[in-house]
């Protein structure tokens, strides 16, 4: 494929503020997008010959900033925030052949299976978030129920109790992680929701400057199941046989209209090694020579670990090796996207 070199970065991008959250000022970024894409030459985005999607996952302030409810660190404690600085210079120095972008948002309710409020133990206490973890022997041993009032709110018309034991051990069947209990966190309507202000930014001049609707897409909704990736939810069906979620097709489908699709984003051993695990398999089941498209910003992800409760760093290097086995590409924001090698 044939790149030109990386552009500049806007005078308007002050990397120390990415690490707050501020109102992104759209009037002025639209005059300053279309100037800069008229002085740089930057054509619209259905001119390109070669498509690049850039898939960011999550990148919301609830994981990205270290005042809020699950900020993401990794071991050098200021994770998220040095990834989301190499990744709005990474979007900026190639507006030219990112031709489209886009970001999940996690979106949650206080009733969520993956919540204090859905659990309770024998004396009517509600689990810590981000320190409990939820099993099949839990359940069996009545360590943890499902809130009796979370149950009543539902009417009857699903047995919680049975749905839990047997989405607990789906998830051990299925190889995913155990029930973690999240602190509450990207929360709809609230600020952790929102995308980091630097990010949101610098996605919305990519859309002015290209002439490309950003695309956004919405995961974690559904009150009882975690839903990592944002390509399907963890668990498909209930004890019955009856669909819980389903698969994201319609995003599988677009993602792979493209020459190549470039995935940064939080966490590294959570959100983004799920939907990249999913995408993995997609390719593989409709052609494996897919998964040469597929090229992970090794340094604009990182992984979940909280200091003397739970270190995720191995299960995200793990699923990164697995995917380099697969043929993806592992890159770094810095480099050269013509040296990226992408086929498929």
């Amino acid at each position: 494929m044939s790149f030109k070199p990386p552009g500049g970065v806007p005078t308007h991008f002050r990397p120390e503020s990415v690490e707050s959250f501020w109102r992104v000022s759209y009037g002025e970024r639209a005059a300053d997008a279309r100037a800069w894409a008229e002085a740089h030459g930057i054509r619209p985005s259905a001119d390109d010959g070669f498509r690049t999607a850039l898939l960011l996952v999550d990148c919301q302030n609830t994981f990205c900033l270290p005042e809020f409810e699950l900020f993401v660190g990794g071991r050098s404690g200021r994770g998220a925030v040095d990834d989301n600085v190499r990744l709005c210079t990474f979007i900026y120095r190639n507006l030219h052949t990112i031709t489209e972008i886009i970001p999940t948002l996690d979106t949650h309710r206080a009733q969520q299976i993956f919540h204090p409020m859905f659990w309770v133990d024998g004396a009517g206490n509600h689990p810590a978030g981000g320190e409990t973890i939820v099993t099949p022997e839990d359940l069996e041993r009545g360590t943890w129920r499902v809130n009796p009032a979370v149950e009543a709110s539902y009417g009857g018309r699903v047995d919680l109790s049975a749905y839990a034991l047997h989405y607990v051990r789906r998830l051990t069947e299925d190889g995913k992680y155990p029930l973690m209990i999240w602190p509450y966190h990207a929360m709809l309507g609230g600020i952790g929701h929102a995308m980091v202000s630097a990010v949101e930014e610098a996605v919305f001049f990519h859309g002015i400057a290209r002439h490309r609707q950003t695309r956004f897409e919405i995961k974690g909704s559904h009150t009882l199941t975690e839903n990592y990736s944002v390509l399907r939810p963890d668990v498909l069906e209930d004890q019955d046989g009856r669909p819980v979620g389903a698969k994201n097709t319609s995003l599988i489908d677009h993602l792979l209209t493209f020459d190549a699709v470039v995935v940064a984003g939080q966490a590294k051993s959570h959100c983004v090694a799920w939907t990249v695990e999913d995408l993995r398999s997609e390719c593989l089941a409709r052609d494996p020579s897919m998964t040469g498209r597929i090229c992970l910003l090794e340094d604009c992800t990182s992984p979940v670990v909280v200091p003397g409760v739970i270190d995720f760093t191995e299960e995200a290097e793990e699923a990164f090796r697995r995917f380099a086995d697969a043929g993806m590409h592992q890159v770094r924001s810095a480099e050269p996207m013509a040296q990226w090698d992408i086929g498929g």
